[in-house]
């Protein structure tokens, strides 16, 4: 082959391996979130996965490029091309149903298991293509290039992270997405496989002959082998990215809806770092980026106790800015340290190490080590105090960094003390954190309050005439609370999708069924130990675990005359309990009359509109409500009630109380296969 065809097919390879790696993971990730409460802790999960598994692949290119000769190198290279083959046993890459959770499972190592079986062997094989193709690379003429090739490699990776939310996403659904990647890792086999046995077959033929050159003066010395010092900074620098990269997509991930752009965005940030500081040493300036470093990293520790690092529409560009700015510096002092083309391979492999321990570190075990989403904090003081042990020798520069760390610790020890002063309960685990406090309510006396994140979820006044009376978003004016009002009189059943502090039991009467359903174990503890809703309640209670969907697919017909969807995630219902798919089994458990309630109170989503046009793809009716209650104790919501019986949304209380919709241009009704949470953001 002539030397630009060779050139085109090893970037054609290295290009596809990267685009189809990083592609695959908001596709996988978005096809199980349904599956778990739409928590955002499934995309740390699916970044630990795609790290370690990345690790496994640079680690089997670093054994086969350091330790194999170069006759055993042609053979296992023939075995990787059989493993190419047999990897397309793997496709279409569409999760089977088999692997849906009952809510015994623990949801982390459930997780795992299902991404092994689903994309296992192919994301492994994408993940060797780059450190080893990189690694032929630098046999050839053109070799002292080789680390543009991993600059390529994060661009192609980078385009694939931009290209889902606003090309790939919005047109397509989860069947289409997953087939479309299939036929692409179909085309990156016949790629891979074709650059494969080119090196396997021309292993001992000369590689074209680079253009003659004056010879040098003297002979060049031989590449210095690396220190012990320099494998400790190349494992210690990615760690701290990769940990960055993960805190602030939880922190951010907190108050808005789990979806894939607040995953892709800081994600694309950080690979943008990758391609600018190895394409070229230009990009990367200490007298620029050290100092822009600095005052992003006060910033956002200072964001961690103000309002500006909770608020999405400032925490959003604080954070996705200082992680640029920090990855910079990073990944730059990275790229100044990178060794001769010899030692790349384990370069890469030390880097994705270090990647896989700040992945792990982050989204394993600090849902279990820390009480609360405290690992942001942590890792603004672990920077600064790296930066304060490589500056050692200057005393300037290592006051300097050890100040900001201190200032750093300071912030986070006041967003630990925000927590805990007035807490009765700091919990957290795989659904996020929850917290409970009690708070001077006025003239009302004490109130208790439960929060996930920063999101009020429920509360009670604790004075015993108050105590059984429904608050925050389910006031007698509240939508829900005029759907419960107009059914029927006699015994009522109503379901609850999304258990809080329990408030709605508060309407329970005398020979009403309240059934309960909710994914989150923890929030069973504190609204039976620490609200007195459902043992006041007149009604009796029923509680189901799990997620409320696949619950309620198993289930005989419950004929409830209200359910009420008001399962939060974050700020935001999960989407798979607003597609046509749920209505349908919702439907199922209802009475002829019955209304289904939906809370799509939101400050960043138009949910409304989407509940509308799925109650109009199924020939029902809908009706917003939109409350703004005078008592001050009570909150704005938002609710849209559905029926089959227009009558039964002409019942008082329910008439005259419901509003306009707002359109949305294009808006199509949602389905299991096709959502687009970008498309109704406000």
């Amino acid at each position: 082959m002539k030397p630009a065809s060779v050139k085109a097919l090893f970037a054609g390879t290295i290009f596809a391996s990267a685009f189809l790696l990083f592609l695959v993971q908001p596709l996988i990730a978005k096809q199980i979130l349904p599956w778990f409460g739409g928590s955002a802790a499934v995309w740390s999960i699916c970044m630990v996965f795609f790290q370690v598994v990345l690790l496994a692949g640079y680690a089997y290119s670093d054994w086969i490029t350091r330790r194999l000769g170069v006759r055993a190198q042609a053979r296992l290279l023939r075995l990787h091309v059989a493993l190419l083959v047999a990897s397309l046993a793997f496709l279409p890459i569409v999760t089977s149903a088999r692997w849906k959770p009952t809510g015994a499972e623990d949801p982390t190592l459930w997780i795992l298991g299902l991404l092994v079986a689903t994309i296992g062997l192919p994301y492994f094989l994408l993940s060797t293509t780059g450190p080893l193709v990189q690694s032929w690379v630098a046999r050839t003429p053109w070799g002292a290039q080789v680390y543009r090739y991993f600059s390529l490699s994060n661009l192609a990776s980078l385009a694939s992270l931009l290209c889902y939310p606003l090309l790939i996403e919005p047109r397509n659904t989860l069947v289409q997405q997953a087939w479309g990647w299939s036929a692409a890792y179909g085309v990156f086999v016949l790629l891979c496989a074709g650059t494969t046995l080119y090196m396997a077959w021309n292993w001992a033929a000369p590689m074209p002959a680079a253009p003659a050159a004056p010879a040098p003066a003297a002979a060049a010395p031989a590449p210095a082998r690396p220190r012990a010092a320099d494998h400790l900074l190349w494992l210690a620098l990615p760690a701290l990215g990769s940990w960055l990269l993960l805190a602030i997509t939880n922190h951010i991930t907190q108050n808005v809806a789990a979806i894939p752009f607040l995953w892709v965005l800081p994600l694309s940030v950080y690979l943008l770092s990758f391609v600018l500081t190895f394409e070229s040493d230009r990009w990367y300036r200490r007298s620029v980026f050290l100092p822009l470093a600095a005052a992003m990293l006060a910033l956002c520790a200072f964001g961690l106790q103000h309002r500006i690092g909770s608020d999405i529409k400032t925490a959003l560009p604080i954070y996705v800015f200082g992680l640029f700015a920090l990855c910079m510096c990073l990944h730059g002092e990275m790229a100044r340290m990178r060794p001769a083309a010899a030692w790349l391979t384990r370069f890469y492999l030390m880097l994705s190490l270090g990647g896989a321990i700040g992945g792990v570190s982050v989204g394993l075990i600090a849902p279990h080590a820390l009480p609360a989403y405290y690992e942001l904090g942590l890792g603004l003081v672990l920077c600064a105090l790296f930066a304060a042990v490589l500056w050692r020798r200057r005393r300037i520069g290592m006051a300097a960094a050890l100040a900001l760390a201190g200032c750093c610790a300071w912030f986070l020890a006041l967003q630990i003390r925000g927590d805990v002063a007035g807490a009765r309960r700091v919990d957290r685990n795989f659904y996020g954190t929850l917290r409970t406090a009690d708070r001077n309510g006025g003239e009302r006396g004490v109130v208790r309050r439960i929060y996930h994140g920063s999101t009020k979820h429920g509360e009670q006044y604790l004075a015993p005439a108050l105590r059984r009376e429904p608050t925050s978003y389910y006031g007698p004016t509240s939508g829900i609370g005029r759907a419960i009002a107009a059914a029927p009189k006699g015994a009522r059943r109503v379901g609850v999708i999304g258990l809080g502090a329990g408030t709605l039991a508060a309407y329970g009467r005398p020979g009403d069924v309240y059934r309960f359903y909710e994914i989150n174990p923890l929030v069973f503890e504190l609204a039976h130990h620490e609200f007195s809703f459902i043992a006041d309640s007149a009604a009796r209670v029923e509680r189901v675990l799990g997620d409320a969907r696949l619950v309620l697919e198993g289930e005989r017909p419950q004929h409830f005359d209200v359910l009420a969807v008001d399962a939060f995630s974050g700020d935001s219902i999960p989407v798979h309990l607003i597609t046509t798919q749920a209505l349908d089994i919702y439907l199922r458990h209802m009475q002829p009359s019955g209304v289904i309630a939906f809370h799509v109170s939101n400050r960043y989503l138009t949910l409304a509109p989407v509940v509308e046009q799925i109650a109009l793809a199924k020939g029902l009716h809908a009706a917003l409500v939109s409350d703004a209650p005078q008592n001050s104790h009570l909150d704005s919501t938002d609710w849209v009630l559905v029926a089959r019986d227009p009558q039964a949304l002409m019942r008082e209380p329910i008439r005259g109380a419901s509003s306009a919709f707002e359109p949305i241009a294009g808006l199509k009704p949602w389905t299991d296969d096709f959502n687009n949470l970008f498309g109704v953001l406000k």
